[in-house]
């Protein structure tokens, strides 16, 4: 962001009615016209991740606010750096925004919108200042040259594009057909992401623009562009999935002289050089050499030249470049918003003349982490850093679900006060940093205060400082990818409380530690120094935290991991239960936030809370428990499966067969109370009630002939099961038997007349015969006896 921006509409709100001149321009800092752009492809990271994002610089103490937009309908969007107005006809999308503070802007409430993502998925990044040459300019001009000012700049853009696309190729139709009618205040460069595209757009003059489809055209490269128009870059411009742009791109360029081509035939537009300064400065040349070191890509000897204050010209330089490493990670990317170029030619930390990416004018950076082909509700995370980045944090967010912040850390645009800025914002107050009597509690003012202390006094605060706030950020980035496990299973429905919990515990939680950390450092400063200074929540050993963050523990359920079975006992037999459980965050003491409480479900109270209970079973009958473990941190709770617990009295079996036969009648006698009885089972199994007979005299039960022929041969065990316990009996089955088993053939004296066992007829018959052999007998002998007498 350049200063002729914030220096005219602070000149305007005085009541100055003033026209910037090119005097006025060339006696501001050079070094303020700082933003510096990143990019990196898909196919450079280690996930398959998209990173884009941005640092703005301006002044060392300027504020920043971090919010949420709600939908408006037709609204009007209009500017404070030009007569620029335009309404969108319908309902704007809710988004987030990091926005100037009011009071730079006469009590406005929408300046600068900068980065945020809108509840379609889509995110922008705006805006980087870059430049144009002069013969462009004579030719189309842009409306920061006219009187009145006019066209689409930074101060509008990023509003327009979140609030009236539904897609990042939308974003770019939309911001081409309003240029195309209002024309650009200014020449900046802005990316517009969604799930499935990143779109680099430039505001190349007056009425021209060029977009890029990055993640088609370059998935596998990095960009780092500070502020220079210049970047070459090299695709197929009529190709719509490729690039898009102003139909008179070409045109202008072949009227103003400066057309360059990549062929001699001329078919390969360069549009870069056509467009860009012949030179963009030294602090711009500087941070470019720095950026393509951070990635592992140092320029080569030759390739420019540089000085004591920088690099002071580059030959060819490149919009898009190979990175000398692979596997870019999300903190690879995030530090290459504050490199210094440590370790090279270009080490701003040696050479304190030197302009760096990480410097102590940065207001803000922020970092979108896209993860294409994923719902574009969770496909981008916002890692936004307030503030400084050299010794900030970034703040990790479900942006496109967000709608509500914590307003204590991120105070709202009407209730930022400024007062502990100091004097002047311009001036990296010390004082001021050290004054905890005018903090306003935001998170913003406390990096800001961090990056002060510890930049001005870079020998004794630099190094701790930085490794903890390393450590610190490696803690949120690991737990984040808890969070977002949980998140990719939450339904779509349940999302957007879970992203305003995450936000909000994340937020607190490092607020917490970063405020702790600047109350260290001014202790430290205002002490006897005696000692190198150590965040008392530094461990030198672990080279982590003392105490961790629980970030995700905030946020996520506990686990049941076991607990007690189901069982049957008899009354008064001993009984515990048992759940065991843990918080699945990876974070070593979390557990500490999990309470355990069992539940009688039968009368629906609180047993005990612990993790471990005895029952009552002295009574007989069956009780259902289950355990309830909560998460006293994040609120959450997992229950149990019901657990039952059957006491049984204990009945005898009166009565009962050591045998049956298959096809004969058993019976078996409970001494249980009739009143009682339930079922029989045999092996477990229940019986169908028309298998048996069931009276009182205690409990008789008897199995009929027709089920004992269905019995397999052998052992069984028959329950009769009373409503409070059980009477049990084991009897063997055996096969019935037959008169042929033995092998023998009928008697000859019996002519074979002998019964068969079981035939009544001829038992009968048999019988009668015998009877009347017997009275033959009887006679004969009478008669033998009457003979001998005579």
């Amino acid at each position: 962001m350049i200063p002729t921006k914030k220096g005219y509409s602070l000149i305007k709100a005085a009541g100055k009615a003033i026209t910037l001149s090119a005097a006025l321009l060339m006696a501001l800092p050079i070094d303020a016209l700082a933003c510096t752009q990143v990019y990196v492809g898909p196919k450079a990271t280690d996930s398959g991740n998209v990173y884009v994002g941005r640092t703005e610089d301006y002044a060392p103490r300027h504020g920043k606010v971090f919010g949420i937009q709600e939908p408006r309908t037709n609204p009007t969007f209009t500017s404070d750096e030009s007569d620029f107005s335009w309404t969108y006809k319908g309902t704007t999308h809710r988004y987030t925004y990091v926005r100037d503070v009011a009071g730079d802007w006469g009590g406005r409430q929408d300046a600068y919108s900068e980065a945020g993502t809108n509840d379609a998925g889509v995110s922008v990044s705006a805006t980087l200042t870059t430049d144009y040459n002069k013969k462009i300019a004579a030719v189309d001009p842009c409306g920061n040259k006219s009187n009145p000012e006019s066209g689409i700049g930074e101060y509008t853009v990023t509003d327009v594009l979140l609030g009236c696309s539904s897609s990042a190729r939308d974003g770019v139709k939309l911001l081409g057909s309003i240029i195309d009618t209002h024309g650009n205040y200014d020449c900046n460069q802005i990316t517009i992401s969604d799930a499935s595209e990143t779109w680099l757009f430039m505001q190349l003059s007056g009425h021209q623009w060029c977009a890029i489809n990055l993640t088609a055209a370059a998935p596998d490269k990095v960009s780092v562009n500070p502020n220079i128009g210049k970047l070459k870059f090299k695709v197929d411009l009529n190709d719509p999935n490729v690039c898009i742009h102003s139909t008179g791109m070409v045109e202008t360029a072949e009227k103003a002289g400066t057309a360059t081509y990549f062929d001699a035939e001329k078919t390969q537009f360069d549009v870069a050089t056509s467009y860009g300064s012949e030179d963009s400065g030294t602090p711009q040349y500087t941070r470019y050499a720095q950026g393509h070191a951070h990635f592992g890509d140092v320029l080569a000897k030759g390739s420019y030249t540089i000085n004591e204050t920088g690099v002071t010209s580059l030959n060819d330089p490149q919009l898009l470049f190979t990175p000398g490493k692979t596997g870019i990670t999300l903190m690879d990317s995030m530090k290459a918003l504050c490199a210094r170029g440590e370790g090279t030619n270009f080490d701003a930390n040696a050479n304190n003349k030197l302009y760096s990416i990480g410097n102590n004018r940065n207001v803000e950076g922020h970092l979108f982490q896209i993860r294409q082909g994923m719902s574009p509700d969770i496909a981008t995370i916002q890692w936004e850093n307030l503030s400084r980045v050299e010794f900030g944090l970034f703040i990790p967010s479900y942006s496109a679900l967000l709608t509500e912040v914590d307003t204590s850390i991120y105070p709202t645009i009407d209730k930022f006060t400024n007062k502990h800025t100091g004097s002047d914002e311009k001036q990296d107050s010390v004082a001021a940093a050290m004054d905890a009597s005018t903090e306003n509690g935001s998170l913003d003012y406390t990096i800001m205060d961090i990056n002060t202390l510890a930049y001005n006094n870079r020998t004794d605060l630099a190094k701790p400082v930085r490794m903890y706030l390393d450590a610190l950020q490696k803690q949120v980035i690991a737990q984040h990818n808890v969070v977002d496990t949980v998140m990719q299973a939450t339904p779509a429905a349940d999302r957007s409380a879970l992203a305003n919990a995450a936000h909000n515990a994340v937020s607190q939680q490092a607020y917490q530690k970063l405020h702790n950390l600047l109350g260290e450092m001014r202790g430290w400063l205002k002490g006897s120094k005696s000692s190198p200074f150590t965040p008392s929540d530094w461990n030198a050993d672990t080279k982590d935290l003392q105490a961790p963050v629980y970030y995700a523990t905030a946020v996520i359920a506990p686990a049941i991991t076991s607990v007690s079975d189901s069982t049957t006992v008899a009354v008064d037999e001993p009984v515990k239960l048992s759940v065991e459980a843990n918080i699945p965050d990876g974070i070593k003491g979390s557990d500490q936030f999990m309470k355990v409480a069992w539940f009688n479900k039968t009368n629906d109270t609180k047993v005990a809370e612990t993790a471990t209970i005895d029952v009552d079973t002295s009574k007989a009958g069956t009780t259902e428990y289950y355990a309830v473990v909560t998460n006293t941190m994040s609120g959450k709770y997992t229950i149990s499966k019901t657990v039952s617990v059957t006491a049984e009295a204990t009945y005898k079996m009166v009565k009962a067969p050591t045998q049956v036969t298959m096809g004969q009648e058993a019976t078996f006698v409970s001494d249980a109370d009739f009143s009682k009885f339930v079922e029989v089972r045999v092996d477990n199994k229940v019986v169908d009630p028309s298998n048996y007979t069931a009276q009182s005299g205690s409990t008789e039960v008897t199995l009929k002939s027709s089920y004992t022929k269905t019995l397999a041969a052998g052992e069984h065990t028959l329950d009769i099961v009373s409503n409070d316990g059980k009477a049990s009996a084991k009897f063997t089955v055996v096969a019935a038997q037959t008169n042929m088993s033995n092998g023998t053939k009928p008697s000859k004296k019996t002519n074979g007349l002998l019964p068969k066992t079981g035939d009544s007829t001829n038992i009968a018959i048999a019988s009668a015969v015998g009877i009347a052999g017997t009275a033959l007998a009887l006679v004969a002998i009478d008669r033998k006896r009457k003979s001998n007498e005579v």
